[in-house]
């Protein structure tokens, strides 16, 4: 079966080379978003200060939330989409990708009008102190006002990429990093505007990116479009059916992001008990950081993920292992990269984000060794979690996600500096990621 998505055949094509086609630009447009991440705190921690850093430390589990429903909707759409598309079903798959980006952006207008209204009660709920309100409340309210647009561009990238087109993905996000850490550099430094400047210019380019993605899926794509959803009850029946089944299947991408929020308020809480703002501070560097894995290992998911629910829509066992092997093989290389590079670069990364010799500094600069094996096991593990999703084991994932975010990761960050002092709060992450992967190897291997 020859789709026609860029000479992409999902069916047919050798495996390898697929993914590389996929793989490489979905790679590239996640490198510039992590680039964008790491420059725009290395401009709120030397333009603001480290309390900016503690600051938007405290609302990231906003962004976290956000991505997961995108991810839940976005994968859930692009599997069942992609199973409709391996057997034919044309109409099918475009109807179900249609309900998921409605569903999607529907939720993130409720969900920051939500934030919007209740900012001080939200930045209090994930773990901030009373001293940084203010630099929190600053950046929350642009945040609220940017779910909508983050939904609608999450989504839309599954699309793209579902029609062979990982390349005009790539371009947008590589639009938005080069725009934002434009508009970062102007607002924060030479416009002073702070904390805020630097929401303001997120908030801008976000939002500026998803005019183009619009008009490529309203215009441009060649196998997957949107439809005209009736209003009828039989359709909003089948429309609640459609997205039930798209959620469930996408479920654990929500889970694991509410159980990285999670972890991050807990950790929030742990290091201003144990090591003050400074501490959440230096913790923050290490949030930074964690979406670099993050990414890397999503572009792996969202790369293999069409070959391997292509293959299983077919029962083509042959390609679902040999995507398999790639899939699992370039995590375990990227985990490894990017543990090396946070254990030996712990000190350049520092000073990155903070000015050399303040107390934050040296917080962070000695902990970041600790806290890298992280990388390593997070890699494996998100893309683990992804194969699991995209051959529709969605309970499977669910069970194993619900482990490294809460049962396995809350415990460690209570107990274990209890127990070794206060290095025990960088240790918490890396021991709980590394228990879910001996869990999930023996389960699935064993």
């Amino acid at each position: 079966m020859n789709n026609n998505r860029d000479s992409l055949d999902f069916s047919k094509e050798p495996v390898g080379r697929l993914f590389r086609k996929m793989f490489l630009p979905t790679l590239i447009g996640m490198v510039s978003m992590v680039v964008l991440n790491i420059t725009d705190g290395a401009f709120v921690g030397h333009g603001v200060g480290s309390d900016a850093l503690a600051a938007v430390n405290i609302v990231a589990p906003l962004y976290m939330i956000v991505s997961g429903i995108g991810l839940m909707f976005g994968i859930g759409g692009s599997v069942v989409a992609s199973i409709h598309l391996s057997k034919g079903n044309v109409k099918a798959a475009n109807i179900n990708l249609t309900q998921s980006v409605m569903a999607s952006v529907a939720v993130g207008i409720v969900l920051g009008a939500l934030v919007f209204m209740f900012q001080r009660e939200t930045c209090l709920l994930f773990g901030c102190s009373e001293a940084l309100i203010p630099l929190a409340c600053s950046y929350i309210k642009w945040v609220a006002l940017l779910t909508p647009f983050n939904m609608f561009g999450m989504t839309g990238m599954f699309m793209v990429r579902l029609d062979g087109n990982p390349k005009f993905a790539m371009g947008v996000n590589c639009g938005i990093a080069a725009l934002n850490i434009l508009l970062d550099y102007l607002l924060v430094f030479p416009m002073q505007m702070g904390l805020e400047g630097a929401a303001i210019a997120t908030l801008t380019a976000f939002g500026s990116g998803c005019i183009p993605l619009a008009w490529f899926l309203l215009t441009r794509t060649k196998t997957v479009h949107f439809r005209r959803i009736k209003a009828s009850r039989t359709s909003v029946a089948l429309t609640a059916r459609n997205l039930g089944y798209q959620m469930k299947i996408g479920a654990s991408g929500l889970l694991g992001e509410l159980a990285l929020s999670s972890t991050i308020i807990v950790g929030n809480y742990v290091f201003i008990h144990y090591l003050g703002e400074d501490g959440v501070a230096a913790f923050s560097v290490g949030c930074y950081c964690l979406p670099i894995v993050f990414m890397i290992g999503n572009a792996i998911v969202q790369s293999v993920q069409p070959i391997i629910s292509f293959a299983h829509g077919m029962n083509d066992d042959a390609r679902l292992a040999s995507a398999r092997r790639i899939a699992f093989g370039t995590a375990a290389i990227t985990g490894i990269v990017g543990m090396l590079s946070i254990w030996f670069g712990a000190g350049i990364i520092a000073v990155t984000f903070m000015e050399p010799g303040c107390h934050a500094y040296e917080l962070c600069r000695d902990g970041l060794p600790y806290y890298s094996p992280a990388f390593l096991f997070i890699a494996v593990n998100v893309v683990m979690t992804g194969y699991l999703q995209s051959v529709e084991e969605a309970r499977k994932a669910m069970v194993f996600t619900a482990l490294r975010g809460f049962l396995f990761s809350i415990p460690c960050f209570i107990i274990l500096p209890m127990v070794v002092g206060d290095y025990g709060a960088w240790l918490a992450l890396p021991l709980a990621e590394a228990m879910t992967t001996a869990v999930m190897a023996w389960r699935l291997y064993g």
